[in-house]
């Protein structure tokens, strides 16, 4: 700032002179024609004067001269006229120069550095000469307007006043009268009812999917971070940012109808604007419920019969459970088996009939991914048996948008393209494992088997149901359909957080291993990797506690997990188990020489995966997730809290059933005897090892905070 303001100071000086030097020049003409003037002669009158005596002479002249003196006398009143308008031409100039000068003597007074500067003009007060003086009787000249207006650059700013308000009064309602013979006495009352408050149909001028969808698509996802963020509600921050609920809603809809959209493909027909359905609902929401009229007191003395509550939804697994609870109370000759048999006898003829349940299953695009949207890479066969069998043959007109949507559906089936091959062989009957077949009939392998419709929907259908009965038959689920106590798991529960849990393991333990346990998520999972971040923590935290646990005990500990067989769908757990400090230090060397030798000798994958190794590196307790693939096999021990050794199972057929696989490695360790070793046990719910295990659980469980504030 100090270098500019040094640089207009001296860019200011400088003009200074120059203007001064221009003054000082133009001075010295002024002195030198008022000298002129002053000592010569006026030409007005040496014209005067040659006129007299060019009239004293011109009696004497005869007409020659007399006409040879009136054109001379003539061409020099021409000539003295002309000099007399260069003259006021030259007057004219000098005036306006006189103007220019003062206004820049103006602009140098208004200049803070320049302060030398005379503040008049030196001219000022010299006589006007006779031909500028105006007579008595003319009429003063008069400059234009524009000659006389302010210069722009010296207008700081113009001030405009507010503008006026109208004074026009309001226009009032004329108030109602009613007459006094009127019968509906309450037309004078203000209606507030809910039908006025209805929200008005408006306009919208837009549709779904034009160019101002990405902008209101990022304004909408905006809401929700920023509400997520600040932790604040969402309707609050969605009537800052869309300036009314009217609108977020719409937007909300407008997402909701792009998914469907980009879900169910091209030729899905949907809605082109919003509808206000959900500004709706959340009006019906807001509404206030109308107040109940308190039911009638029965009379004293009258009798109430209990009222039979509807049987909830039957199924072929809960008619097995009654079937069996009644087989039980009948050979324990419990009182209420009478009781159980009319229920049994009811539900079963409510299933039968089909009013309880029905058979059929309805699924979404959720249960099978094949099942959503129209599916380009297949067309329909238009014979007759196609028609009526539905069959289809792959489309090999098939655009890049419908490849990629293929590649999106299919992605992660079971068997991959492993089975597709395995398939096309199956439907060709000629089939020969023979070079030259391959080469020859390499297109036709090359085709894909599509499956129809139809075959998609029982895949999908069989799929749901075999989850379902693994869901009902898991050791380790709750299950909140079901009545109190067998709503709980199985195995039993020694300490519950929100999202994860403690238990023992199955019996028999390895001898010298005794006294582990198992970490289950309450969510059943196919393995921890498809765990969330907080069921994570809660994982940690119980790992952290068992640590402590068992040092105190004076032993080591290591935890494993089993995710050989995702294919069976079972609940993915974390095992603890003890072993003496001195073979802590070479259980790794143990695992590490299992794994190289357990699966195949030729491998698409590492045989051993240094989880621990990448932690060190630098992934810390992300070791273990960001290495391993939640789809393919695995195996994976935890050696400390952040990683350990991990072995992708390549056939799963060669691998051992069960827990055998890490059983094998422990017992061997210990040496413990081989039957014990392959005897895997089962969970019950009555294990005498509880109480036991409670009691020295009690100083390290960190889930008291939860339950006693403590």
């Amino acid at each position: 700032m100090d270098s500019l303001d040094d640089f207009e100071k001296a860019l200011a000086v400088e003009r200074a002179e120059r203007q001064q030097a221009a003054q000082q020049k133009e001075e010295r003409r002024e002195r030198k024609h008022r000298h002129d003037r002053h000592h010569g002669e006026p030409f007005s009158a040496r014209d005067r004067a040659g006129d007299r005596h060019k009239h004293r002479h011109r009696d004497n002249d005869s007409d020659e001269d007399r006409h040879r003196h009136k054109r001379s006398r003539r061409s020099r009143d021409e000539e003295a006229e002309e000099s007399r308008a260069q003259h006021r031409h030259r007057h004219r100039s000098r005036e306006r120069a006189t103007d220019r000068e003062e206004k820049d003597r103006a602009d140098r007074r208004s200049t803070k550095d320049v302060k030398d500067l005379k503040p008049s003009d030196p001219k000022q007060d010299l006589p006007l000469p006779d031909e500028e003086k105006t007579p008595g009787n003319a009429t003063p000249l008069v400059r234009d307007s524009w000659m006389t207006a302010p210069s722009a650059l010296d207008v700081d700013y113009v001030h405009r006043g507010a503008g006026r308000k109208s004074l026009s009064p309001a226009i009032q309602e004329p108030q109602r009268v009613l007459h006094k013979r009127e019968l509906n006495t309450k037309l004078g009352e203000v209606q507030d009812s809910d039908e006025a408050k209805e929200p008005t149909e408006r306009e919208v001028n837009y549709i779904f999917g034009d160019e101002g969808s990405q902008w209101r698509m990022t304004k909408l996802k905006a809401v929700y971070t920023i509400a997520e963020q600040n932790g604040r509600s969402i309707d609050d921050v969605a009537e800052e940012r869309f300036g009314s609920l009217q609108e977020f809603d719409d937007a909300r809809e407008e997402k909701m109808e792009m998914d469907r959209r980009a879900v169910y493909g091209k030729g899905y027909l949907g809605k082109e604007k919003p509808t206000g359905e959900l500004y709706a609902e959340r009006m019906a929401r807001t509404r206030p419920e109308p107040a109940r009229s308190p039911s009638p007191q029965p009379k004293q003395g009258l009798v109430i019969e209990d009222m039979i509550q509807p049987a909830p939804p039957m199924d072929q697994s809960a008619l097995n459970r009654m079937r069996a609870q009644l087989m039980k109370a009948k050979l324990r000759n419990a009182p209420n088996a009478a009781k159980l048999e009319a229920e049994y006898s009811a539900a079963m003829a409510a299933f039968s009939t089909g009013a309880a349940s029905s058979n059929a299953v309805v699924l979404d695009a959720s249960h099978n991914r094949m099942l959503a949207g129209s599916r380009g890479e297949v067309k329909a066969i238009t014979t007759k048996r196609g028609v009526e069998r539905g069959q289809v043959a792959a489309n090999e007109d098939m655009t890049v948008d419908d490849m990629l949507r293929e590649e999106r559906r299919t992605r992660g089936q079971p068997g991959g393209e492993g089975l597709r091959l395995a398939e096309r062989i199956a439907k060709d009957a000629r089939f020969d494992d023979d070079l030259e077949y391959l080469d020859e009939n390499a297109a036709k392998l090359a085709t894909r088997v599509h499956k129809t419709d139809t075959a998609l929907k029982n895949i999908a259908v069989t799929e749901y149901r075999k989850l379902n009965r693994i869901l009902d038959t898991c050791s380790l689920c709750y299950h909140e359909d079901r009545a109190p106590p067998q709503n709980l798991p199985v195995a039993p529960v020694l300490a519950l957080a929100t999202r994860t849990y403690l238990t023992l393991p199955p019996a028999p333990e390895l001898t010298g291993a005794e006294g582990g346990a198992v970490i289950v998520p309450l969510s059943h999972r196919t393995n921890l990797l498809e765990c969330d971040d907080d069921e994570w923590e809660e994982m940690r935290n119980f790992m952290k506690s068992l640590t402590r646990l068992y040092h105190d005990q004076g032993r080591e500990v290591l935890f494993y997990e089993n995710a050989a067989s995702p294919q069976r769908r079972l609940h993915a757990a974390l095992v603890a188990v003890p072993i003496p400090y001195d073979l802590g230090d070479t259980a790794p060397a143990f695992f590490r020489e299992a794994m190289v030798s357990a699966d195949e000798e030729w491998a698409q994958h590492r045989k051993v995966i240094d989880t621990g190794k990448r932690a060190r590196e630098g992934l810390g307790k992300l070791a273990f997730r960001r290495t391993l693939a939640k789809e393919m096999p695995y195996f994976h021990v935890w050696f400390d809290l952040d990683g350990g050794l991990g072995h992708v199972v390549e056939d799963a057929g060669r691998w051992p059933k069960g827990d055998l696989f890490a059983r094998e490695i422990i017992g061997g360790m210990l040496d413990a005897e081989p039957d014990v070793i392959k005897r895997q046990g089962r969970w019950t719910r009555n294990d005498e090892r509880v109480e036991g295990f409670k009691k020295r659980w009690r100083k390290f469980d960190w889930t008291r905070v939860l339950t006693e504030g403590g």
